[in-house]
């Protein structure tokens, strides 16, 4: 899964360019942070786990016409594409990774950590191995650009696009 700071870039992000929308902000971000609270994943990501998202199951329980439905079906997109669309391995250093460029993304998309998180967002120096700061920024920008109702609409006529878990190559961790 995406880290916090990512999903919460997005939805800074999201709120940024779709002023149209009324939001209440605390539900939407509330929804956005939702689905990772939890200790069995699989519940609130509708599949197996984190990284096998299911959206159209999503929207047959969810409407997404509250703001906290919009946040949460934006974490659950955000999940699915990161998996099935922006990375091709998976390894356990992508968690580094996040600690990495979390202060960057923090700084550069406005994000303020909600108080139930911030005890799980931390902060390293280093150089990333999986995700770099340039391909976080990409997958934010690209995100938070879709229109929520066009992409439901797209799962509810097109499901076996968006229900195609890729093979991610699993990389040995060196710890």
């Amino acid at each position: 899964m995406p880290g916090y700071v990512i999903h919460l870039a997005i939805a800074e992000e999201y709120i940024r360019k779709h002023k149209n929308e009324n939001n209440n902000y605390d539900e939407f971000i509330r929804g956005v942070i939702f689905p990772d609270g939890v200790q069995d994943k699989s519940k609130t990501h509708y599949g197996q786990s984190s990284s096998k998202v299911n959206l159209q199951s999503f929207l047959r329980e969810h409407e997404i016409n509250s703001s906290f439905e919009k946040g949460y079906f934006l974490h659950l997109l955000t999940d699915y594409l990161f998996y099935n669309r922006y990375i091709d391995t998976f390894s356990k250093e992508v968690y580094n990774d996040y600690d990495i460029i979390n202060l960057d993304l923090m700084k550069k998309y406005n994000v303020t950590l909600p108080e139930r998180v911030k005890s799980r967002v931390l902060f390293k120096e280093g150089k990333t191995k999986i995700l770099s700061l340039e391909k976080a920024q990409k997958i934010i920008d690209d995100i938070s650009s879709m229109d929520l109702e066009v992409v439901k609409k797209q799962i509810e006529e097109n499901p076996e696009e968006w229900t195609r878990i890729k093979k991610l190559k699993q990389e040995r961790d060196d710890r």
